[in-house]
């Protein structure tokens, strides 16, 4: 393939996956970045009223719950950031996801439409169903459907962003972040008041171990699994649109999420097969989250061969370099480690710099500029180092 071909599929690359983007948030014309700013408005001023009325007398609980759950956030907000190795998403669109997550699709979404919808039931089969099955009925279509709804509308909020159903799996993940950890803090503050509040804090803690937990097997995969369905099923430039799976994985998360509410109801209180239930609820959302993973990231990874592969034609990387910086951490680790205990930390560096010329070059449109030049000569001085 000639130069000229290569740069066309680089510039081709960029363009499809919205590599470098940036988000625009004035669209005053735009009706869904104003659902958008409605919805977390009032899931803020309901959060701001929750704590001034619960904050004199469980405080002590709050503060704690708080402090544990933000540092928990902090370590998967690291590694959902890690595991975005492509067209890397801005910063903005990551915190005004959690921000729906956590504010948006909790208050003004789950908390109404899981009240209701389990009232529903209670009046339509009776008490007890409602008691065993509500959970597992009402927080799949409002907790699921709620935390789809920022991914949609940030989908057409970000159209030059939100190419890939990589980007849904993504933005998903920050969003199901978002919920359960205020989620979390929630459960934490009310069961703070148990056994008429004798030891709140002892409580609260117990609530959060258990919590942290399960929390990776979450709503944080239940909502990755969702927004990549999210883009199947609406279609961008970059991704061609495929309603079937789209439907899949959606319904996937929700049977997923519906099962581990109706871990009880599902036992018939059967203390083992509570456990087998509990056990599987973790074990199973991480394997089909790992296989969404492969299948979304796919189109990422031919990207980002595209983007680089003009730099394997002028010798800047070498074959092998490529298929370590597109492929997956297996493929980087065998690069790193082929060079032996010296060099890893040099191959190390040049995947890095790699990665770093391919986020210029998205920035940059595919154009040659001064900062796309300095990260190529840091890769080419990588290089020299031995």
């Amino acid at each position: 393939m000639s130069g000229t071909d290569l740069l066309e599929r680089r510039k081709a690359a960029i363009t499809d996956t919205g590599w470098g983007a940036s988000v625009g948030w004035r669209q005053p014309r735009n009706a869904c970045l104003w659902v958008f700013v409605a919805v977390i408005a009032y899931g803020l001023w309901y959060t701001f009223d929750t704590v001034r009325v619960v904050g004199g007398t469980t405080g002590e609980p709050l503060a704690i719950s708080a402090i544990v759950f933000s540092l928990y956030g902090v370590v998967f907000w690291w590694f959902t950031t890690h595991i975005d190795r492509y067209s890397r998403q801005p910063l903005d669109l990551r915190f005004a996801a959690f921000l729906w997550g956590g504010f948006g699709a909790t208050w003004t979404i789950a908390l109404h439409s899981n009240t209701a919808l389990i009232s529903i039931l209670g009046k339509v089969f009776g008490q007890d169903f409602a008691n065993g099955w509500g959970a597992g009925i009402a927080a799949p279509l409002g907790e699921e459907l709620g935390k789809g709804a920022g991914v949609l509308l940030l989908v057409f909020i970000a159209p030059r962003v939100m190419r890939t159903a990589f980007d849904g799996f993504v933005i998903g993940a920050f969003v199901g972040l978002g919920f359960e950890i205020i989620e979390d803090i929630l459960y934490a503050i009310n069961s703070a008041t148990e056994s008429f509040g004798a030891d709140p804090v002892g409580t609260s803690l117990h609530t959060v171990m258990l919590r942290l937990g399960t929390g990776f097997s979450s709503h944080i995969v239940y909502s990755a699994i969702f927004g990549a369905g999210v883009v199947y099923l609406v279609g961008t430039r970059g991704q061609k649109r495929r309603v079937g799976l789209g439907l899949v994985l959606c319904a996937t998360s929700m049977l997923l999420h519906g099962t581990w509410d109706s871990t009880l109801a599902l036992a018939g209180g059967n203390s083992v097969a509570v456990s087998l239930l509990l056990l599987a609820g973790v074990i199973v959302p991480i394997l089909i989250v790992v296989c969404v993973f492969h299948v979304a990231v796919a189109g990422e990874r031919r990207a980002m061969r595209d983007v680089l592969a003009p730099e394997v034609a002028d010798g800047t990387m070498t074959d092998d370099e490529l298929d370590a910086v597109s492929g997956a951490w297996k493929q980087r680790r065998r690069f790193r480690r082929a060079g032996g205990i010296k060099d890893r930390r040099r191959r190390g560096h040049r995947l890095e710099a790699a990665h770093d010329l391919a986020d210029e070059l998205g920035a940059a449109r595919g154009e040659e500029t001064d900062r796309v030049r300095f990260a190529r000569s840091e890769l080419e001085r990588f290089a020299a180092e031995r």
